[in-house]
């Protein structure tokens, strides 16, 4: 049997993709400044809230090693929310549970990421957001960049601060309902999870719409 061997291509080395400010001075160039970054983390799990974020970095204090939160562990994140709050204007806003079920995901979502972007302290004149949609009711320009966080420092940075503070939410929500063990899986559909879901029912942190609770 034949095997396939990998490409050898010495002239097209693959690099790391990393973040980087070409796309918010690109905006700048334009007439446009400041540029804010937003992005939203949580819209998968089966309990708790979607957060999302938006940070206007400082160009002349960008904090090094950002990156997509998912690709960076829980202690690289913190250090770097430490950071990103230190020197940047940053903004937060959630959706809980029963706005979810209310409406749905898609919806609570770009909710929860309007208002983060209303609600910076620094008017920004231009934003970057992770992803396909762009949420209606702003009142400044806006992008939506498919895998934004791996291309903007800007969005990458909010994606820190949405991924730490849904954490540090969900590690409080689990002093509440220490059944569900959401400290460790912050919502998600883990094994232990869907375990104690089983035993204990839902709690008012699950999304009732979600499966497997709609199916009931």
């Amino acid at each position: 049997m034949s095997r396939r061997k990998p490409p050898d291509s010495p002239l097209f080395p693959l690099h790391p993709v990393v973040p980087d400010f070409a796309l918010e001075l690109a905006a700048k160039r334009d007439g446009f400044w400041p540029v804010a970054g937003a992005d939203e983390v949580g819209r998968g799990p089966l309990a708790g809230p979607v957060v999302a974020a938006a940070v206007i970095l400082d160009p002349d204090a960008v904090p090094d090693g950002l990156n997509d939160s998912k690709l960076l562990s829980a202690e690289q994140r913190e250090a770097l929310f430490d950071r990103i709050m230190a020197t940047a204007t940053v903004s937060i806003a959630s959706s809980s549970a029963r706005h979810i079920d209310a409406t749905d995901i898609l919806k609570a979502s770009l909710d929860a990421m309007r208002r983060a972007i209303c609600g910076l302290a620094t008017a920004t004149r231009f934003v970057l957001i992770d992803g396909r949609d762009v949420p209606q009711g702003l009142s400044c320009h806006a992008k939506a960049i498919v895998k934004g966080d791996s291309r903007s420092v800007s969005i990458a940075a909010a994606s820190i601060v949405a991924k730490v503070t849904r954490d540090r939410m969900m590690a409080r929500a689990d002093a509440t309902f220490p059944a569900y063990g959401f400290a460790l899986h912050a919502g998600y559909a883990t094994a232990k999870h869907r375990t104690a879901i089983d035993s204990h029912g839902p709690c008012s942190l699950h999304r009732m719409t979600f499966r497997p609770f709609r199916q009931v």
